[in-house]
């Protein structure tokens, strides 16, 4: 399992479909994940730390998590069938509950929980985008963002489908 952080959400032109970018920690792959326009929002809010006037679905599953004296230990993206992602919520008692990815990465980010992906899922969808060499932070950020823009121009479902 490799460890992923999430890049952000954006909508694909011209079909209008969301995709969360996920990125390798300490590589150089990118997974994009094609989602919901309401998970897309959801996934949104928690990086914009915006908190709506009443909880949306995420917040009260992990507020539920929570109140019931648990922990949401690891999220992972353990299966990628006929262009279908599939995710495991890990508590912290061990129990394990299969769930969609973009529910599982909304509520991740809700609750400052890892991100893993099994290195076969990378293997076959990522998508290497080698680091820049620069030191700036900013403007390895923004040289980030520039090649997410660039990707996401170019990218198609059809260029994930292997058969």
């Amino acid at each position: 399992m490799r460890e992923v952080d999430v890049v952000g959400v954006r909508v694909e032109m011209p079909s209008s479909q969301p995709i969360v970018l996920l990125r390798e920690v300490g590589g150089e792959r990118y997974l994009p994940i094609w989602i919901g326009a309401a998970e897309a929002s959801a996934i949104a809010f928690a990086q914009q730390g915006m908190e709506p006037p009443r909880p949306l679905t995420h917040d009260l599953f992990a507020e539920t998590i929570r109140v019931l004296g648990h922990t949401l230990s690891q999220v992972r993206i353990v299966n990628l069938t006929d262009g279908v992602f599939e995710a495991i919520l890990v508590f912290d008692d061990k129990t394990e509950i299969s769930a969609r990815p973009s529910d599982s990465i909304a509520l991740a980010l809700r609750t400052g929980t890892p991100v893993f992906c099994t290195e076969e899922i990378l293997a076959e969808a990522g998508i290497p985008v080698p680091d820049s060499e620069t030191d700036d932070d900013e403007v390895v950020e923004e040289e980030e963002v520039e090649r997410f823009r660039e990707f996401l121009d170019n990218v198609t479902p059809e260029d994930f489908d292997k058969s």
